[in-house]
Formats: structure tokens, sequence, C-alpha cells
């Protein structure tokens, strides 16, 4: 059970309680629509005359829409009702140390429309050229955008809207919320990708990942971040540092220098950088991400290529070890892989059971490991669920 912070409770007023009515309906909706107001009544317990009101309220505004008759049960036939797909309600901005994706979606997480840069590694242009897509896509849009959500890859303060630390770039204390809103007159949430990634998973993942109560998403694309669901809430800790387990010491002498320039960090052995760089190795060439990405090495793997699968199988086999230790260490019920490694899962997860299997201690329990169903879209996912997470819950005003 929860300890209630007196410091951050409210007590519930008239209005407070008919904006948790409306999430409720909401989300019965979004969970299992299409659904009858009659139905919604029954599961939420509620009177159908506060259930028809949230619902009329919801269609007038566009959030939802009627989806044809249910068959009689003997009386008239039940309207359905669902989310309103296909129009634009949030724009997500996925800023990756390679590239920058700028989207929009609709109220299910779909991505209706898209713009894609290289990032460049000054901010001042990189950031530019996001808010002229993120306006260029507006223009396209006939509905009322609500908000941008930012991924980053690196260290992020949420609450001041900050970027604090981007290690690929030497990005330090950048006011990104203020500068895109002044820009666009937009709200605008940020995280870092990993939390993002997180995000998406508990409101756009598969069932099984959805329902979990405690998860740990890790994402591994050029660098390595992980992103954790405790209680269905994602877990951020102070200044929103929680989560930078790429930075944990599993060896030494890795294949490449992590972020932060350490060759001891699980990063510098997980990565995609450092997949690459051990197929470089194996083919006796000095290869980077320029020449060759972690999308095309794992395309070589699937394909037969003995080397690139080798580098693959040594690069799951160092994410295996820091997904025991998180396992032992926070007793998650599962482990999302997200990123191209997705991709190549029915090549490496053999790989991931017999490690974890070997190394956490019996007796301990075993986290299920999944691939993640989003693809390799899961950040810009995230950061579109940075948007439209607002929608579904409910959050008492200070």
């Amino acid at each position: 059970m929860r300890r209630i912070d007196l410091k951050k409770a409210h007590v519930a007023n008239h209005s407070a309680l008919r904006d948790i009515n409306r999430q409720i309906v909401l989300n019965h909706v979004r969970e299992r629509g299409p659904i009858s107001r009659a139905e919604i009544a029954r599961v939420a317990a509620m009177q159908r005359s506060t259930v028809s009101q949230i619902i009329d309220e919801l269609i007038k505004e566009g959030t939802i829409e009627k989806a044809g008759k249910a068959e009689s049960t003997g009386g008239r036939c039940p309207t359905l009702i669902q989310l309103r797909a296909g129009s634009a309600v949030a724009i997500g901005i996925d800023i990756s140390p390679t590239r920058t994706t700028v989207a929009t979606g609709d109220i299910g997480g779909h991505i209706l429309d898209f713009m894609e840069f290289p990032t460049d590694e000054v901010f001042e242009r990189t950031i530019s050229r996001a808010i002229e897509c993120a306006l260029e896509l507006t223009r396209k849009c006939r509905q009322r955008i609500e908000g941008i959500g930012v991924s980053l890859p690196g260290l992020v303060d949420p609450d001041r809207g900050m970027a604090l630390y981007v290690p690929c770039f030497n990005w330090r204390n950048l006011n990104v919320s203020d500068r895109i809103a002044a820009a666009t007159g937009l709200s605008v949430f940020i995280d870092n990708d990993a939390n993002a990634a997180a995000l998406a998973e508990l409101w756009f993942g598969q069932p099984e990942v959805r329902e979990a109560r405690d998860f740990i998403t890790v994402f591994v694309h050029e660098g390595l971040g992980a992103g954790i669901v405790f209680d269905r809430q994602v877990y951020r800790g102070e200044g929103g540092a929680a989560g930078e387990f790429g930075h944990m010491i599993i060896g030494r002498q890795a294949p490449i220098a992590c972020s932060c320039g350490s060759f001891d960090c699980w990063e510098a052995f997980a990565s995609g950088r450092a997949a690459v760089a051990r197929y470089g190795r194996l083919t006796g060439q000095k290869i980077d991400l320029s020449q060759l990405s972690f999308r095309q090495l794992i395309d070589r793997a699937i394909t037969g290529d003995a080397r690139a699968e080798k580098a693959l199988f040594e690069t799951a086999r160092n994410l295996s070890i820091g997904i025991s230790n998180l396992i032992v260490g926070l007793s998650p019920q599962m482990i999302v892989i997200g990123g191209p490694l997705t991709r190549a899962w029915p090549l490496v997860s053999e790989v991931f059971r017999e490690t974890v299997e070997r190394s956490v201690r019996r007796g301990l329990p075993l986290a299920r490991i999944v691939a993640s169903t989003l693809g390799e879209s899961t950040t810009l996912m995230g950061a579109l669920s940075l948007v439209l997470a607002s929608k579904f819950t409910y959050e008492p005003a200070a």
C-alpha cells in the first residue's frame, strides 16, 4: 500500500471528482473500446447519467467517437464508443545521437506523419530544425495539437524542462521546454529516451507489459539506457537521474569508450557502438557508426554473416550480464528490450535466457525477458506518450 504524502495530498472537491470520473471513463474507452455507455457504467460502478454526460463532452471535443451499434440484448441496440483515431493531437520530437525525428500522433498512439533529419552536434541548429518541422506538421493538422513531447539521449530534469547533460554532444543545462514552447505556443514535456521508452511500453506496449506492475525497459541503440516502472509509474528519482544503469561497472577494457569516457561501463560493453566495434575487430578493420550502423550490422547477422552474428552474440551476452544485475537488485516482473536489437530477437533470445538463468542465484525470482513490440520507434512513441499520458491521468492542481 502507498503511504499518503500529506505535503502533496488534496481533498477531492466536486470539480476534482468530475475530473477523476472523466479519466475513468476515458480509460475504459481506451482499454475496452468499442464499448457501450451501459458497459462503462457497469464495470466502473458509476451512474449511467454521469457516464452519458462525460461521453457527450468527450464526443463534442473530438476525443472519442461513435463506432456503430452493438447487438441487442433485449432492448434497443446500444451505441458503441471508441477513441477517435486518425486525428493528430500530439507532436513527438525524438532526438537521438544520429537522427532527429519529429512526428504527429493520434490519441491512440499511432504515428500519422513524420519528418527526419541528421542530428547536429550544435544544439541550436538541431532544436531550430526540430521546431521548423513541428510548425510545418502543425500547419497540416486540422485538429488542435495539445502539446509536444521531447525524448533526449541524456540526463533530463522533466519538472524544469532542462537537458542537464547529453554526453554524446556535451550539451549541458539547456532549457529545452521553454525554447520550444516560446516558438510554438504549445505545452512541452521532456524526458530522457529510456524513460520515454518505458512510458511508451506502459501505455502502448503488448498487453502483458501494460498489465505488469513493475518492469524495466532496456533500450539499446548507439548507447544504452534503462527506464524503470514501479507500481505502474515511471520512476525518475531525484532530479530525473534514476535508471542510469548504463554507467554501472561490469568489466574492464571494453571495445569502445562509454559516452562518459570510461571503458568499464555497461554501455561500453553492450551498446550498438560496442557491437560495431567488435565486428570491426573480427574483420580486421577499424569501423565506427559513420561507416556501419547498428541496424546494418543486425541486417548482416540476420542474413548469415558469421562475424556479424559473433559480434551480436557477444554484445547480447554482455547485455545479459547487466540485466542479471537489474533482476537481482530490483526484482521486476519483466525486462523489455527495445531498439534495433528486437529485429534480431530470434537470434539472441536464447543468449539472454542462458546468461540470466546462470547469473541469477537460485531462490531469487527470474524476470521474463521480452522484446518490445513497438519496433524501432519506441523512443518516438515515448515522446508522443509524454503528451498523451496527460490526457489519461489525473493530476490535482498544486
